[in-house]
C-alpha cells in the first residue's frame, strides 16, 4: 500500500516508493541544495513522509515544495533501504515538484465524492467480471462470506487465486477492538472466511469504501469487508454504504500505442500484500479514467493522508500478469519500470512520474513515452529514457499541478 508522499520535486517522482513484499521497512529520500538538506523519512507500515532539514528540523509542505521548485532544495542521492511495504502513494500526487515530500492528509469524506462519478463506460474491464450496481447499497450482513459481491461494484481479481478477491487477512482484534493485534495474509487457494477482512478492487475511477477504524496495532494497513457469522459486514458504512466510491476525477490515461497497457495501483488500505492488484487496463486507442483520491476526504493513515500509487508495465502485457507480485528481471509488477502518482489534497490535484527505484531504476525496460498534458503548473514527460520538467531533465521524475480541467497521461 503507498501512503501518499507529498513531497515534491523536483524529484517528485522520487517520493513515490514502490511497495514491497510483506517488507515493512522504511525508505528514505534526500532532498539537499543550497540550504538546508531536506530528508523524507518514512514511518513503519504505510509509508509516510516528511520534509525534514537535516538538522533533524521539519518544515512545512508548502516551504518544501517551493524550495524544491524554486531550485533552493533538490532531492539529493538519497537510498531506497528497501520499498516498504506500504509504500508510500504519491501524495496527492505531490505538488509539482517533488512529490514526495509531504505526508498523507485525510479528512471525513464528504458525500459530494459520488457527485463526480466517472464514466464507467470508457473503462476496458473485459478481462474481469463484477463492476456492476455501482448505485446500489451493499446488503450488509445477508450474503454469505463465500458470495463475491460483484453485484455491489467490485470487479474480481482471479489471478490472486482468492475467489475473486484481492486481498484475503484473517485477523485478530485487541481485547477492547481498538486495534488489530495480529493479522494473517491469506495465499492463493484461501479465500473470504470466518474473522477475514477481505478486500476487493472497483472499476477505473472508483475506490473501495471499506475498512475498519480499528488498524493494524504496529502500522500495518487493513482493508476490506468483513466475514463475521458466516455473513459479510460492511465495515465503514458511516463512510458509504455503497462498496465502490467515485474519487474527485480529471485525471484519465490515454494508449497511442498498438497494444494495451496495464496500470495497476496498489491496494489501500491494505490487501494484507500490499501489491499492485489494482487494475485499469487501457487497450489501443482507449482513453480510461484513473481514480483520483482526495486526500481530504479519503482513508487517513495515522493521521496522514494518503493518495494513489500506479506501476506502468510494459505495452502487451495482460493485467493478470502485471497487476500482481513480480520478479526480479520481468518489469512486471512491483518491478514495473515507473510509477506514477495521482491525488487530491486542499482542493489541487498533483500528478507525478518516476522510475521504480526501490526495485527497478531501470526505465528502459518500459518501451514507450509517458507525457501528461492539459492546463497544467508546469511539464512533465518521459521521453527517450528522459525525464523532461520545465526547466530540463531530471533522472528522479517531475510532478505537475493540475491547474483546470482534466489531466491526460498519454502512452505513445
Amino acid at each position: 500500500m503507498k501512503l501518499s508522499r507529498f513531497a515534491l520535486l523536483a524529484t517528485t517522482a522520487g517520493s513515490f516508493a514502490a511497495a514491497q513484499p510483506h517488507r515493512h521497512q522504511h525508505l528514505h529520500r534526500h532532498v539537499e541544495k543550497r540550504n538546508p538538506e531536506v530528508e523524507v523519512v518514512n514511518v513503519p507500515g504505510p509509508t509516510v513522509t516528511a520534509c525534514v532539514l537535516s538538522n533533524g528540523e521539519p518544515i512545512s509542505q508548502q516551504d518544501c515544495e517551493e524550495g524544491i521548485e524554486n531550485g533552493s532544495l533538490v532531492w539529493a542521492n538519497g537510498v531506497v533501504s528497501s520499498a516498504p511495504a506500504a509504500a508510500p502513494t504519491p501524495p496527492p500526487a505531490a505538488p509539482s515538484s517533488s512529490q514526495d515530500v509531504g505526508a498523507a492528509f485525510y479528512e471525513k469524506p464528504s458525500s459530494t465524492a459520488a457527485s463526480a462519478a466517472p464514466s464507467s463506460g470508457s473503462s476496458s474491464q473485459d478481462y474481469s467480471a463484477g463492476g456492476t450496481g455501482l448505485d446500489s447499497d451493499f446488503p450488509d450482513g445477508k450474503l454469505d462470506c463465500s458470495t463475491f459481491p460483484s453485484e455491489y461494484g467490485p470487479i474480481t481479481i482471479p489471478w490472486q487465486g482468492l475467489g475473486g478477491w484481492s486481498g484475503v487477512q484473517y485477523v485478530t482484534f485487541s481485547s477492547d477492538g481498538s486495534s488489530i493485534t495480529h493479522i494473517d495474509t491469506g495465499v492463493s487457494g484461501m479465500s473470504c472466511t470466518e474473522g477475514a477482512m477481505c478486500s476487493y478492487a472497483c472499476p477505473p475511477g472508483y475506490q473501495k469504501s471499506q475498512w475498519p477504524v480499528a488498524q493494524g496495532s504496529t502500522g500495518q494497513s487493513i482493508g476490506g469487508i468483513a466475514c463475521k457469522n458466516g455473513k459479510l459486514h460492511l465495515t465503514n458504512p458511516d463512510l458509504s454504504k455503497k462498496l465502490c466510491i467515485p474519487g474527485v476525477g480529471n485525471v484519465q490515461v490515454q494508449n497511442s500505442l498498438g497494444q494495451n497497457v496495464a496500470v495497476c495501483r496498489t491496494d489501500y488500505p491494505d490487501s494484507g500484500t500490499e501489491s499492485e492488484t489494482i487494475p485499469t487496463n487501457t487497450g489501443p486507442g482507449q482513453t480510461v479514467p484513473l481514480t483520483n483520491p482526495d486526500g481530504n476526504s479519503y482513508y487517513q493513515h495515522q493521521g496522514l493522508v494518503t493518495s494513489a500509487q500506479y506501476y506502468l508495465n510494459p505495452a502487451g502485457a495482460s493485467p493478470d500478469t502485471a497487476c500482481t507480485w513480480g520478479t526480479a528481471g520481468s518489469n512486471l509488477g512491483n518491478y514495473a519500470p515507473m510509477n506514477l502518482g495521482v491525488g487530491k489534497r486542499d482542493g489541487a490535484t498533483w500528478i507525478a512520474l518516476f522510475p521504480n527505484a526501490p526495485t527497478n531504476p531501470d526505465t528502459s525496460g518500459l518501451g514507450y513515452s509517458v507525457e501528461i498534458t492539459g492546463d497544467l503548473s508546469g511539464s512533465c514527460k518521459f521521453e527517450g529514457g528522459q525525464f523532461y520538467t520545465s526547466t530540463g531533465t531530471n533522472p528522479a521524475g517531475c510532478t505537475v499541478q493540475l491547474m483546470s480541467g482534466t489531466a491526460t497521461i498519454k502512452f505513445y
